[in-house]
Parts: structure tokens; sequence; C-alpha cells
């Protein structure tokens, strides 16, 4: 089956349908997490674990899939990715202890990788430049979706069943998507675009990427973006139920606006850049809107000021603007290795969910008494992010397309 011109629409949805797959394993239960440390008899640090494991998982299973997307094309890893994750979702229903938990929770985010590494390639695969950052734009706000949706149905099944009905949800969930799939995606990377060479080649191109200091730079971009939006999703449960006494349907509503932000962020930015702003100026104004955020929810939880309020206004500010950050930061990544983008978007994962293994914990490193250190994290991870991606892109200079080596539709 060839491809259109145009990128149909279910086609986006469905991607952004595999996307979703992360965010719903790490916000379903987010609601949870308190109810989860007493039955399991654990503590708070030890079931943080379980987010910790998620995260790595996601990096390893990334840095797996990409390379072999490359190799066998696109819809294989996605399927096999798919049935993994109905599979682990199921163990972590069972899981009698927080251990038995944290490795399913490993097995279940490497699987789940592979619908992440799998969209943006295939969206590579079809186009590039302005329309690319679109389509990101797109991708992000479908599986923005999830940490709206995600939070409030899981805290509304909190009230008929435990935390163990959230898995089997999520294993229905997987099951539907992946019947569909099954009819509905075609392959993107015919045999011929299709990359040879096994394992020693699959390190050559991991090589090549991370010597391109250009490439790393918006890497790092978008990784500390999604460091600090972990930061936040780590430590918001513990500050507003723990800190500020909401009940778990609160602070789901809660999480649901500040993801509706995200959305409507990812969504304008699709806007600008089909016609008006070039991803690479995008992508600058997104990092500083998100530092001055940072700063200003820094200040608030380190004063006390307004309370809640506080707290929630600027926080809202700064989860909205990942939705500026990061498809304008994969797509400037992405623009420049068309004839290896499964791998190059693997990296970009990676990337995202390394850095988030270390801020997700210092989120709730010491006792959670204030939003003081979710919030220290936060801007902490703004900030790098904006510091790293102007240092290592200066010598791209004002082009925001990909340079003259690597410019190829492959």
């Amino acid at each position: 089956m060839r491809w259109r011109a145009r990128v149909p629409v279910r086609l986006v949805v469905l991607l952004g349908a595999s996307v979703a797959l992360g965010p719903l394993l790490v916000d379903f239960y987010l609601p949870a997490l308190p109810q989860m440390t007493a039955d399991l008899r654990t503590t708070e640090s030890m079931l943080q674990l379980t987010l910790t494991a998620a995260v790595a998982g996601s990096a390893i299973g990334q840095l797996l899939a990409g390379p072999i997307s490359d190799a066998v094309g696109r819809r294989l890893p996605l399927l096999v990715g798919i049935i993994g994750f109905v599979t682990t979702s199921v163990l972590c229903a069972l899981a009698p202890t927080v251990e038995v938990l944290i490795g399913a929770r490993l097995l279940q985010a490497i699987s789940a990788a592979a619908g992440t590494v799998v969209a943006r390639a295939v969206l590579r695969d079809l186009v590039t430049g302005r329309e690319l950052a679109r389509l990101l734009s797109v991708l992000v706000f479908v599986s923005g979706m999830a940490p709206i949706v995600a939070p409030v149905i899981g805290g509304q099944l909190l009230r008929v069943g435990g935390w163990r009905t959230l898995f089997v949800v999520l294993a229905a969930f997987g099951t539907v998507l992946l019947v569909v799939l099954l009819v509905a995606l075609p392959e993107s990377l015919p045999p011929d675009r299709r990359q040879r060479g096994g394992v020693p080649k699959a390190l050559r191109a991991y090589v090549g990427l991370l010597v391109d200091p250009v490439f790393v730079g918006y890497a790092l971009a978008g990784g500390f973006a999604f460091g600090a939006l972990f930061g936040y999703i780590s430590g918001s449960s513990f500050v507003f139920e723990g800190v500020f006494g909401l009940s778990p349907q609160q602070f789901s509503l809660l999480f649901a606006v500040n993801s509706l932000g995200l959305m409507l962020a990812a969504q304008t930015n699709g806007r600008l850049v089909r016609r008006l702003v070039e991803p690479r100026r995008m992508l600058t104004m997104g990092q500083l809107a998100a530092v001055a955020s940072a700063g200003v929810l820094v200040a608030a939880a380190a004063t006390s000021f307004a309370g809640l309020y506080g707290v929630v206004v600027p926080l809202f500010f700064v989860v909205a603007t990942f939705g500026l950050v990061t498809p304008n930061a994969q797509a400037l990544a992405l623009a420049r290795y068309p004839e290896s983008a499964g791998t190059a978007a693997a990296v970009l994962g990676a990337a995202q969910f390394a850095i988030a293994s270390f801020t997700g914990p210092m989120a709730t490193a010491v006792a959670v008494t204030s939003a003081l250190p979710m919030a220290v994290v936060v801007a902490g991870s703004m900030v790098l992010g904006l510091a790293a991606r102007v240092l290592l892109t200066r010598a791209e200079g004002g082009r925001a397309t990909e340079p003259a080596a690597h410019r190829s539709e492959g």
C-alpha cells in the first residue's frame, strides 16, 4: 500500500494513540499512589521506584526499537510492542508485592516504548521541515489527551475498584489498539529504504548522532523539558494530596486542566509553525516562557504566596510550554537524519527518559512538606534545557532546517 502525499488524519490519530501508551502507563495510576502505598505495605520512596522503572524501561525500549524499526520496518515492532504492553499490564494487575510491580513496570515500559519511536519515525518517513513540526504538534495534542483523560478516569475507577483495576483497563486499551492497528496501519518504510548491517550498523548510527552537537542540543532541549514535566508528574500527587489536602478526584481534575494547557499550546504551535513562525524561533520562545514561568513557581513555593493558587497558576504555564518545546525540538533534530529516523527518534526518546529518571526521584527525594522540591526540579530542568540548546546549536546559525549534508527525503 502506498502512502498519500498528505498524511491522513486517521493515521495521526492512530500514531497518537500509540504514543499515548507511554503517558497512560504513568498518568493513569497517579491518583492511586497513596492507596498503593498502604495496600502493598511499602513506602513512598519505594513506590516511587515503580515510576523510575517506567522511565528506565522507556529509555531502554526506545533504544532497542529505533534501529529495529529502521531495519525491519515500522509495523512489526509496533505490533510486537503493543502485545508486550498488554501482557505486562496484566502482570502489573496481579503483582503481589511492590518488588514484583517494579519489575513488571520495567517490562511494561520497554514494550510501550515502541509506540513512541515508531510514531515519530513514521511521520519523518513521510514529511519534513515545517510540516513535520506541525504533525508532531498534532501528535503531542492527540497524545496529550491521555494525561487529561487518564487521571480523571483513574480517579473515578478508584471509587468502584482498587488500583489493580487500573492495570486491567490498560490491558484492555492495548488490546483494542492492537486490533485496530492490525487492520488500519500500513508500512511506511519500504524494503529498499531499510537499514542493513545489524548491531555494528546500529552502533555506528548511534555514535554518529551523539557526535553531532546540533542534534544533541535539540535532544537535550526536549529531554530537559520532559525532565521538568516528569518532576511535576512524580511529585504532584504527594504535593497536592499530601500537602494541600486535595482528594484523588480533585487531584485528577487539576492534572487534567494542566494537560489541557499542554494540548492547547501544542495545537497553537502546529498552526503557527505551518506558515508564520519557524520551528527554531518557536522553540526559543517556548523555552524562554518555560524558564520565566518556572521562576515564578519557585518563588511562590518558597514564600507560600497565594497558597495553592500560587503553585497551580505558574505550574499550568510551565506544563503548557511542553507543547511548544517538544515538537519543535524533535522536528529540528529528526530533520537532520531522514535516512535513520527510527534511530534518531530512539535517541530523542531515550534522552527524555534518561533525564527523567533523575528528575523524577529528585522531586520526592526528601519528605514532601511543600511544593518547593518539585518546583526547584522543574525550574532547574528548564534552565538546563535552554542552556544546552543555546550552546550546542550555535554552529547551526539562524537556519531552521537540516544541514546540507543531511538534506534528503530518503
